[in-house]
């Protein structure tokens, strides 16, 4: 299998450095997975990162980074996480986005709440990889 997604959130600090990692752990390196942002922020989020770790993956080496356009072009799938983030893709490109559950709109905020997202991430990811499975 020589498949291959790009992940897009807005910062690129939790949600798509989340199912990166993800893909990464539940696809055992079958994926390659990339993540990036929109609008890039300094650092990784550290709630992710500890969400993350919980689950059996690994984000801590994560930095946020902007699209790069040679990898769109060379991925199978691009996903955009959320409703933040509005990248500039051409038409040709296999892009769809997962709108994801937002705890802190119901007042979960801190642990629970990155736990409540990694989770649901990690169910679209496993779904993915069984896709690109096929």
């Amino acid at each position: 299998m020589a498949n291959s997604v790009l992940f897009i959130c807005s910062r690129n600090a939790g949600k798509s450095q989340m199912a990166a990692a993800l893909m990464d752990y539940i696809s055992d390196g079958k994926v390659t997975s990339y993540s990036a942002g929109t609008n890039p922020g300094s650092g990784i989020n550290q709630e992710a990162v500890a969400a993350l770790s919980q689950a059996g993956a690994d984000m801590s080496g994560g930095t946020p980074k902007p699209i790069d356009p040679q990898i769109v072009d060379q991925v199978d799938r691009v996903i955009i996480l959320g409703t933040d983030a509005h990248p500039n893709l051409a038409p040709t490109v296999n892009a769809e986005r997962w709108v994801t559950y937002e705890p802190s709109e119901d007042g979960i905020t801190g642990a629970e709440r990155m736990n409540l997202i990694r989770d649901e991430i990690a169910e679209r990811v496993r779904e993915l990889f069984h896709e690109l499975e096929d």
